[in-house]
């Protein structure tokens, strides 16, 4: 596994500028901040960008379709495959709030997404209580031999105060 593919992001947060990672992740915060508001699940985003247009957004909802794969990358996926009429989503990128789980890491994997950001790890929501697999996405990506570029931490602050939000959030639900 070489740097390149797999590091740790240093940039500061600057979500004003359009078409830039921050800008995208900005917009996966706000759609997990939807979902959250809306109790369809956990406070996940995220956002599949393609040429620097946004192709798809998708929440966790979990809770409102009672259907446990319904995470915010899968719900995110399905969009775009479906928007793009194929199950290949080469050339995609994937902003997601929270490190993508095995299961999802998987879908992203298969429908070919070139990079993934993310912001708080799968240790961070475990740490809230999420029946979470402690399989880190660069040891998915390494045990799989997968070609997924992935960029870590990224707007982990922003990310971090999601987190902070829907713990605050009273009669929450999690599972």
């Amino acid at each position: 596994m070489s740097e390149t593919h797999c590091r740790r992001n240093t940039t500061k947060f600057n979500p004003t500028k359009k078409n830039t990672p921050n800008y995208f992740m900005s917009k996966a915060v706000k759609e997990a901040l939807k979902g959250t508001k809306n109790r369809d699940g956990g406070p996940f985003g995220c956002v599949i960008v393609k040429n620097n247009v946004i192709i798809s957004l998708g929440h966790n909802t979990v809770l409102s379709s009672k259907i446990p794969v319904n995470h915010a990358e899968i719900n995110a996926i399905k969009k775009a495959s479906k928007k793009l009429d194929s199950f290949d989503l080469s050339g995609c990128e994937l902003y997601s709030t929270t490190e993508p789980c095995p299961m999802c890491f998987s879908a992203i994997h298969w429908a070919r997404i070139k990079t993934i950001y993310f912001g708080t790890t799968i240790n961070d929501v475990k740490k809230l209580g999420f029946n979470e697999l402690s399989i880190p996405a660069r040891i998915m990506k390494k045990i799989g031999s997968s070609p997924v570029k992935i960029i870590s931490e990224f707007s982990i602050k922003e990310c971090r105060a999601l987190l902070k939000k829907w713990k605050e959030l009273p009669g929450k639900k999690i599972y």
